[in-house]
């Protein structure tokens, strides 16, 4: 088991910028693939940014964004304190959203492919949003 705990969710305007921050306990030595999703109100589950915090040899630090997000957001990874985070930038109101945090065992590449439904471990969500 994993557990998942979200944090750094706000308000705040057009423009700004808010950092998340995933902290993950438990049994972490194996789930290396953990990503963020985001859901808005009437809307599905969207990926937003994946990383595969595994072995550098094996593809750790790997990454992948949704098109809405690059150049914009940047995940990245702390693996002393087993937290990733995901720094927001230049936000807009279409950001806004229950952010999630999510984790499981897939290795590599294959790690950045997954969609929502296919991860196990789930944090609570932290909202963020975005005000014009």
């Amino acid at each position: 088991q994993v557990q998942l705990v979200e944090s750094g969710g706000g308000s705040v305007q057009s423009g700004g910028s808010l950092r998340l921050s995933c902290a993950a306990s438990g049994y972490t030595r194996n789930n290396n693939c953990m990503g963020w999703f985001r859901q808005a109100p009437g809307k599905e589950r969207e990926g937003v940014a994946i990383i595969y915090t595994g072995d550098i040899y094996a593809g750790g630090g790997s990454t992948y964004y949704a098109d809405s997000v690059k150049g914009r957001f940047t995940i990245s990874q702390d693996n002393a304190k087993n937290t990733v985070y995901l720094q927001m930038n230049s936000l807009k109101p279409e950001d806004t959203a229950m952010y999630y945090c999510a984790a499981d065992s897939w290795v590599g590449a294959s790690c950045l492919v997954q969609e929502s439904a296919d991860f196990r471990y789930w944090g609570q969500g932290t909202q963020v949003t975005v005000s014009s």
